[in-house]
């Protein structure tokens, strides 16, 4: 195996992409993960994008590191600008707030033509990524909660399938992850268990407030009546 040390975070993204890679990393980090995958795929290929100078030069120094150039391509280019109609096959868009990869996502939609995976790691607010992903016709078929130095992240896997009837998941499947939910696996119980902590701290310093947010007291109670639900049986 090559010799960089990728992250728990990116190494688990790697096992969603295929043999024979043909993908774009977007907001790409020193582009470890496509030099990771090309270096131990010698038929994989990829484009490292980033949107500021600094990173796309140290995404370029790194590939030309490993002597990568010819099958890594490094572009300076915000979301999905920096890639073609029909150019890759897998996006790959991780360690970014969901909000702004449904940004990237729906920005860049004329750009996913071809695309047959989406991956994503959302630091927070998954449940918009997946909104996007099923009304834009890519199934979610894997998802997995993982833990590193002692935080949570959602990899959520989507395969383009325009065939399929849109899934008519429920709020609380959008949030806690309709595959997590279900599998429940031991990070996903402990991500929750934590956030269910954290919300009931929250609730008690809304409430104290001379006027009190009450639409957001009853958001997070909602919120928190989904995560009992899923950890009772736990």
């Amino acid at each position: 195996m090559a010799d960089i040390q990728l992250s728990k975070r990116l190494k688990s993204i790697t096992y969603y992409l295929p043999e024979r890679a043909l993908f774009a990393d977007i907001g790409s980090d020193h582009a470890y993960l496509p030099c990771y995958v090309c270096l131990n795929d010698s038929e994989a290929s990829a484009i490292a994008g980033e949107i500021n100078k600094g990173p796309y030069l140290r995404a370029y120094e790194q590939v030309q590191k490993w002597n990568l150039l010819e099958r890594i391509g490094v572009r300076q280019g915000d979301g999905l600008s920096v890639i073609e109609p029909n150019e890759v096959e897998q996006v790959v868009i991780a360690g970014m707030g969901g909000t702004l990869i449904t940004n990237i996502l729906e920005n860049g939609k004329e750009k996913l033509a071809g695309v047959k995976r989406i991956i994503v790691q959302p630091n927070i607010n998954a449940r918009y990524v997946r909104k996007w992903l099923n009304k834009h016709s890519f199934s979610l078929s894997r998802e997995q909660v993982i833990e590193e130095d002692g935080r949570y992240y959602e990899i959520i896997v989507a395969d383009y399938n325009p065939s399929q009837p849109l899934m008519e998941y429920t709020e609380k499947e959008y949030y806690l992850g309709p595959i997590n939910g279900k599998e429940k696996s031991q990070a996903f119980i402990q991500k929750w268990s934590g956030i269910l902590q954290k919300n009931e701290r929250i609730i008690k310093e809304m409430k104290k407030a001379s006027q009190p947010d009450e639409q957001k007291i009853a958001e997070f109670e909602q919120q928190m009546d989904w995560i009992k639900e899923a950890l009772k049986d736990e």
